[in-house]
């Protein structure tokens, strides 16, 4: 692979981590699962991607996400919580909130409106990325961090590409069936080898591929479990099952029958680096995210069966245009080229097919409140 290269502080965090997980590795008798190894690759202390020191989102960092392209975003988004919180409580809650420019785009949408907002709570594993959410949103004293799930909770929940960063089992069907691609060391260099699955990979592998989908899968196809994700799913209803409100969690995937398709053989695993997004999860650890696509069948049923509700699901276009985003570009005058035309392109971007519209999803849950009519009219929830 042709990319940038490290500087040698970071290459030499990048073999830290190495060394650690390697160490792992060997205590584990020659292997540990993919997932374990994501996990280590992410969120191991002071060496994984998300609980490293660099740079992750923007022009300086791995990738760009949506809030960050355009305030018009969190702008749509502060619509949607207002209409919910109506219904419930003057709170939001955000999971892994990157920089906290999404926060900071809905909680001025809201300041503007005169919606005075109790709570903005955040949940965040990335220590750095915590220290520039305080820095930036230090102007609202309404937000708090979290370390993790509150009991219950009344109003609005947000998740903004969390689901896709949250570690994926990996498995490969084969002429004796399914088998787990666990990690192992060979040669000095990170390599896989097959296991038997246990019986909840078993289980997981049953909830996500219908068995007529999976007779047309050819030996040597790899996918993802999303254990952990459906397992955040659960917990995130049971939470909500308490209390009246919604979770919107947007992220890129499928729903399950095109997500388990014969030409997607070798899974959905990518990984960023610079701006660059390519398939090899063991270069440089710790210095690139590591995500999978959003299985949003499995995701819907997590939640539907610990106690949710599927309010709606349905692509990014469609949310963004039934929550008004439209009409908010309006705000600035298209005589104003300077002004209008960037966030025109943003917002072409975000709607665009070929873009992010169609390739990511927004998958609603939640208990004892209404959808605005446009975005329940938009509900293409039986598709999953």
């Amino acid at each position: 692979m042709s990319l940038p290269a490290p500087s040698s502080d970071a290459l030499a965090a990048s073999h830290a981590l190495q060394h650690l997980i390697a160490a792992e590795i060997e205590r584990a008798s020659g292997a540990i699962s993919f997932a374990r190894y994501m996990e280590l690759a992410l969120y191991a202390p002071d060496l994984g991607y998300y609980s490293g020191g660099a740079a992750k989102l923007g022009k300086d960092g791995d990738f760009t996400t949506a809030p960050e392209l355009t305030p018009l975003f969190g702008a749509a988004l502060a619509h949607v919580a207002a209409a919910i919180i109506a219904q419930s409580a003057p709170r939001i809650l955000e999971f892994g909130a990157g920089t906290g420019k999404l926060a900071l785009d809905i909680l001025t949408e809201l300041r503007a409106a005169g919606i005075a907002l109790e709570q903005y709570a955040i949940v965040e594993l990335s220590g750095e990325l915590r220290a520039r959410q305080q820095a930036l949103l230090r102007d609202f004293p309404q937000v708090v961090w979290l370390d993790g799930f509150p009991d219950a909770w009344d109003g609005v929940v947000f998740g903004n590409e969390v689901l896709d960063a949250m570690p994926v089992h990996l498995v490969r069907k084969t002429a004796a069936g399914w088998r787990e691609l666990h990690v192992t060391v060979t040669r000095g260099e990170f390599a896989y080898e097959e296991h038997a699955l246990d019986g909840e990979l078993q289980r997981q592998l049953a909830r996500q591929i219908h068995p007529d989908d999976e007779a047309e899968l050819p030996p040597g196809y790899e996918t993802e479990l999303h254990g952990t994700a459906c397992g955040f799913m659960a917990t995130l209803a049971r939470m909500l099952a308490k209390g009246r409100g919604a979770a919107i969690l947007l992220d890129y995937g499928f729903p399950g029958h095109e997500y388990y398709l014969g030409q997607r053989d070798q899974g959905t695993l990518m990984c960023h680096y610079r701006h660059h997004a390519h398939a090899e999860p063991f270069y440089l650890p710790g210095l690139q995210d590591i995500t999978a696509h959003v299985d949003f069948t499995a995701m819907a049923l997590a939640a539907q069966d610990a106690g949710a509700a599927v309010l709606a699901y349905m692509n990014q276009a469609a949310f963004l245009l039934g929550a008004g985003i439209g009409e908010l570009l309006l705000r600035t005058d298209p005589v104003d080229a300077m002004a209008y035309l960037p966030q025109a392109n943003a917002l072409q971007k975000l709607l665009s097919p070929a873009e992010m519209g169609e390739l990511f999803k927004v998958l609603i849950v939640g208990n004892n409140v209404d959808l605005p009519a446009a975005l329940a009219a938009a509900d293409r929830s039986h598709r999953l």
